[in-house]
Formats: structure tokens, C-alpha cells, sequence
């Protein structure tokens, strides 16, 4: 007599009584749906990943940031804690504003994209006619609050995204993709340069760059924008004799470090003195003789001095996650739009930290770019995290519609066998088993 404990694999010919534990097609089960609904809160949709990687960056900040300022800060304040206190304020304005473009409908962003765009060409013109003259240059607004540059660099991602998502492959042709885009970032750039803010064009110009390639330009569109910025770059330098004085200086310090403009010549020192491990933090000693900027533009040389190549190292290693990351949520991306926004996002904060880091390390002409995440900031840093908040975004559309009814049907189906039932049984063997 054959042992009925033992589990038997049936054909389909057998009493249907005998198949119970299958779900039927295109149903779920009550539990499993309750599950997956309990799974769908707002916490459980956030990419963790990202939001560790950019806590550990604003958490470095808010130390160099102390680090680089307590001595400054006692000396124009009268506190040592002062510059720390805006700074942090500014996080938190930053981490609220990240967690509501988190929030935000893709598709309302999209709609709204060309209003984005106006306001933010607006802005570049307004500061132009009302914006604070400082260090001879016009870029900022309520008393250097606000930078409409910087927004501009977010304005343009958003208008393109929603631009170059919608063209499909008429992004290669060049009446309808090429020209255009041409045109968009020429105005955009154009009234940077006017400011002057080289450095936030070239940034402008490169994320807009890799996002056309990335919508399906072709190598010879790519290589006419390459073209054009260096004939604009021709064209314009002998115009801005500071880009052009650094240009030389770069020239030179490639040979000879110590004929490196003054500013690459203190980072240098600052990571040298700092050797594998660092001084420790607080203790670095450039800070407080002669390095430009140590809270903004130059806290990556602190971060050398204070924690050494090693720290150095670790920090590039988390800039790379960063970029890792937001290209996966790129990749994973439900649509053309959300997927070149993501992107989008991803080449600016990166390209920012990359040529941050390389003006410090001597390895392109300096630049006036803070470490995005790290270095003080206003309007900058809120601007950064709201679009890391629209990549959070774009992981949680793509969450939401993978756990839709829609797919929840579809992979039920799939686990009932769906149009290949027989496929999804396994069997032993085609003989009919008997009992006795």
C-alpha cells in the first residue's frame, strides 16, 4: 500500500478537489493584500539607501562646518556656535523642503515644468537689475539670501526632464531637439555669465549635456555641443580676465604646484599636512592661516587635514554611492520623465562634488563650487536637497506602481500559472499514480 503522507505530483486529468491551494487567476489573497497595503506607508516608500548616504553627508557637514567656523564665528559673533546654529537651520529648511518634493506628484512637476523654467530665467534677469553687488558680480537677492543661479540649476533639470521626455527619438533631430536645445541653455548660461558665475554655467552646461545624450542625441549632436562650449569659452574669456588669470595659474601649477593660484596652493598644503589619518577633527591648523573659504569652498582641503587621505577617500566613496544609487533609481524609473529627472539629479549633485574636489586636488582651474551637502550653505544647500527629495520621489511612483492592483493581478497570475499553467507545475513523471 502506497504511503499516503508521501506529497504526489498529479496530472491535470485527476479531480480538481485535488488542486485547493491554488489562487485563482487574476485574484489575490485578502492577507496577502493587506500585506502589501500595510508595506505602502509614506516611510516604507523612501529609498533607504539614499537617505542614509545623504544624512551621512549633511551629518559630515554640520562638523566641518563647526570645525572650519568656531574660530571665525567667536571672533565676528562673539559666539563660537553662531555660524553652526544658521547652518543648521538651513539643514532643517532643507531636509522639510526634501521630504515635500518627496511627496510631490511627478505629474504635477511635469505640468508645471515651463513655469519652473520662466521663473527661474525671471529671477537670473531680476538679479541682474536688483541683485547685491558684492566682489564686483550680481548674483544674489534679499540680501544674499537667495541665488537665482542656483535654482536655475534645478529650473533647467525640470524643464528638460519634461522637454526631452516627451520628444522621444525627435530629441536627434535637429530642428526639434538639437536647436532647441541649444537655445534653452544658451539663455540660461548666458545670463549666469552676465553675472559673472562661471562656474555654475559650466555646471549647467555639463548636467544639461549628459541629459540630452541620455534622451538619445546621437555622438554628433554631442560633439556640436561640445564644440559650441568651447567656441563660447573662446569667445567669452577674454572678457572675464580673473577666469583667464586662473586658467594661467592652473597651467602653471600642473608643473610647478607652487605656481598655482593662491587658493589651490593653500588646499594643497592643507591635505599635505594632513597625511593618511589627519590632525583630528578641529585641530587642523590652515583654516586659520591664509585657506579661502574653509567653510565653502574649500572645507574638502579641511576635510584632508582633519581626517586625511583616508577620510578623503571615504568621503569620494560616498559621493560615488550617492551617484550608484541615483542612476539605479533612474534606471528603475516608471517613464521617460521621472527617469531623466533622476538622472538629471544625479549628474548635477555629482559633477558639483567632482569639480569641487578636483579644483582642491589642482586638477582642473579653480572654481567657485561649494561640496554639495557639506559645505555651508542657504539657498544652496535647500535647492540640493529638493532635488534629492524629486529623486526620492521617482523611487516612490516607481514602488507605488509595482505594488498597484494592477501588478499585484499580474504576479498572482503568474504564481496561478497564467497562460502557461502546465509550465508552472512541476512533474515527476507522466504516469498517472495509483494508491491502493
Amino acid at each position: 500500500m502506497t504511503d499516503q503522507t508521501v506529497p504526489q505530483f498529479i496530472d491535470d486529468d485527476l479531480p480538481i478537489a485535488l488542486e485547493p491551494i491554488r489562487p485563482k487567476r487574476g485574484m489575490v489573497d485578502a492577507g496577502t493584500r493587506t500585506v502589501v497595503e500595510r508595506k505602502l506607508t509614506f516611510w516604507n516608500t523612501l529609498d533607504k539607501p539614499m537617505l542614509i548616504v545623504t544624512g551621512m553627508l549633511l551629518a559630515l557637514g554640520l562638523m566641518m562646518v563647526y570645525s572650519a567656523t568656531f574660530d571665525w564665528s567667536l571672533a565676528e559673533f562673539g559666539s563660537e556656535t553662531r555660524v553652526l546654529f544658521s547652518h543648521i537651520q538651513n539643514v532643517i529648511i532643507g531636509v522639510a523642503t526634501m521630504f515635500i518634493f518627496s511627496r510631490t506628484n511627478l505629474r504635477f512637476i511635469r505640468r508645471i515644468a515651463l513655469i519652473v523654467m520662466l521663473m527661474a530665467i525671471s529671477f537670473l534677469i531680476a538679479v541682474l537689475i536688483f541683485g547685491d553687488d558684492t566682489f564686483g558680480a550680481r548674483r544674489a537677492l534679499i540680501n544674499g539670501r537667495f541665488q537665482p543661479s542656483e535654482f536655475a540649476e534645478l529650473a533647467i533639470i525640470i524643464y528638460m526632464a519634461a522637454w526631452m521626455g516627451s520628444k522621444n527619438v525627435r530629441v536627434r533631430s535637429f530642428t526639434y531637439g538639437l536647436l532647441p536645445f541649444l537655445v534653452l541653455v544658451g539663455i540660461v548660461t548666458g545670463l549666469v555669465v552676465i553675472q559673472p558665475d562661471l562656474s555654475t554655467a559650466v555646471t549647467i552646461f555639463i548636467t544639461s549635456g549628459i541629459m540630452f545624450f541620455l534622451a538619445g542625441a546621437n555622438m554628433r549632436q554631442v560633439g556640436i555641443v561640445l564644440g559650441t562650449l568651447l567656441l563660447a569659452g573662446m569667445l567669452i574669456l577674454p572678457f572675464f580676465p580673473y577666469a583667464k588669470d586662473r586658467i594661467d595659474s592652473y597651467m602653471a601649477g600642473i608643473t610647478d604646484p607652487t605656481q598655482a593660484s593662491w587658493h589651490t596652493q593653500q588646499a594643497l598644503i592643507a591635505i599635505y599636512y594632513g597625511g593618511w589619518s589627519g590632525l583630528g577633527l578641529g585641530t587642523g591648523q590652515s583654516k586659520f592661516q591664509g585657506l579661502p573659504a574653509p567653510h565653502t569652498d574649500s572645507i574638502f582641503a579641511v576635510i584632508g587635514e582633519e581626517f586625511g587621505v583616508i577620510g578623503a577617500v571615504i568621503v569620494i566613496g560616498v559621493y560615488l554611492v550617492f551617484c550608484i544609487r541615483g542612476f539605479q533609481i533612474a534606471r528603475r524609473a516608471t517613464d521617460a520623465f521621472s527617469g531623466l529627472i533622476a538622472s538629471g539629479v544625479t549628474i548635477w549633485v555629482t559633477s558639483k562634488a567632482v569639480l569641487n574636489i578636483a579644483v582642491m586636488t589642482n586638477l582642473v582651474p579653480a572654481t567657485g563650487l561649494p561640496l554639495p551637502l557639506i559645505s555651508f550653505g542657504g539657498s544652496s544647500l535647500v535647492v540640493i536637497l529638493a532635488g534629492v527629495g524629486l529623486l526620492l520621489a521617482v523611487q516612490r511612483q516607481t514602488i507605488i506602481k509595482e505594488n498597484s492592483p494592477e501588478r499585484r493581478n499580474a504576479r498572482a497570475n503568474d504564481y496561478s500559472g497564467g497562460g502557461n499553467r502546465r509550465s508552472s507545475v512541476p512533474r515527476t513523471s507522466s504516469r498517472r499514480v495509483h494508491t491502493s
